[in-house]
C-alpha cells in the first residue's frame, strides 16, 4: 500500500461518514474538506505538501481506476501533465469544479477491509453486527442482492431478496430491493445494459440506484 492507496482509503472513509460514496462531487472537496493535507499528512505518510499534491493529481488523473473525473477533457489534461518530464503537482487546482465519481467496486473493497480489521464489539455475536469503526457508515450500500438459498421463492416473493410483493398491483420492480422482476435493466444515464445486482454502470460509472 502506498500514498495513493491511503489517499483513496481516507477519501472513501470521509464519504462513507456522510453516506455520499455513490454521489458525484467537485474535485476541490478532496483537498479542501474531505482529505486536506494538514490533518492527514501522517495518515498519508507523505513528506511534503508537494508529495501530497502529486498524489491528488495521480488520483484525479484516473490512476488505478479509483475515481472517474468528468469532463473527459480535464482527466486527459491531467494524464498529459503527469506524463511530462517535470509535472506540476498542483495542476489539478486549475479544475476545482470537475466532477469526481468514486469507483464503487474499489470503495467496496476498502469498506470491507476496514470492517474485517475493526475492533470487536459487544454486537459481534449478533446475526448482523454493526461495525464499531466510524468509517463504515452504511457498508450495506454495496451489498448485492442474491436469491434465497433454501428453495425457490413463491409467486408473491421477489426471487432476489425474498420480499413479499403486493398482489393487487402491476409489479415490475421489487419495492424492497429495487431489482427488476423481468426484462433487461438499463442505465438511466447512457442506456447500457446492466446485470441484476450491479450498483454502478460499467459503461459510464453512474450509480444504478439498485442498492
Amino acid at each position: 500500500m502506498d500514498e495513493l492507496d491511503r489517499l483513496f482509503g481516507l477519501l472513501v472513509a470521509a464519504l462513507a461518514k456522510e453516506t455520499r460514496v455513490a454521489v458525484p462531487f467537485p474535485a476541490a472537496q478532496i483537498y479542501e474538506r474531505l482529505v486536506p493535507y494538514r490533518s492527514n499528512r501522517s495518515h498519508l505518510n507523505v513528506a511534503t505538501h508537494q508529495d501530497y499534491e502529486m498524489t491528488v493529481l495521480r488520483l484525479l488523473s484516473g490512476e488505478r481506476n479509483y475515481v472517474q473525473l468528468e469532463p473527459d477533457s480535464v482527466r486527459e489534461a491531467m494524464q498529459s501533465e503527469i506524463a511530462t518530464v517535470n509535472p506540476d503537482p498542483a495542476y489539478f487546482r486549475s479544475f476545482p469544479d470537475a466532477q469526481v465519481m468514486v469507483n464503487g467496486h474499489a470503495a467496496e473493497r476498502v469498506l470491507l477491509a476496514d470492517r474485517a480489521y475493526a475492533p470487536p464489539t459487544d454486537d459481534d455475536e449478533d446475526e448482523n453486527p454493526i461495525p464499531a469503526s466510524p468509517q463504515l457508515v452504511h457498508p450495506e450500500r454495496f451489498r448485492v442482492a442474491r436469491p434465497p438459498e433454501r428453495g425457490g421463492p413463491s409467486e408473491n416473493q421477489c426471487e432476489y431478496c425474498g420480499g413479499v410483493l403486493p398482489g393487487n398491483r402491476d409489479v415490475r420492480f421489487c419495492p424492497h430491493c429495487g431489482q427488476p422482476l423481468e426484462g433487461d435493466l438499463r442505465c438511466q444515464g447512457c442506456g447500457n445494459a446492466l446485470d441484476v445486482g450491479w450498483a454502478y454502470c460499467l459503461a459510464c460509472g453512474r450509480a444504478t440506484g439498485f442498492e
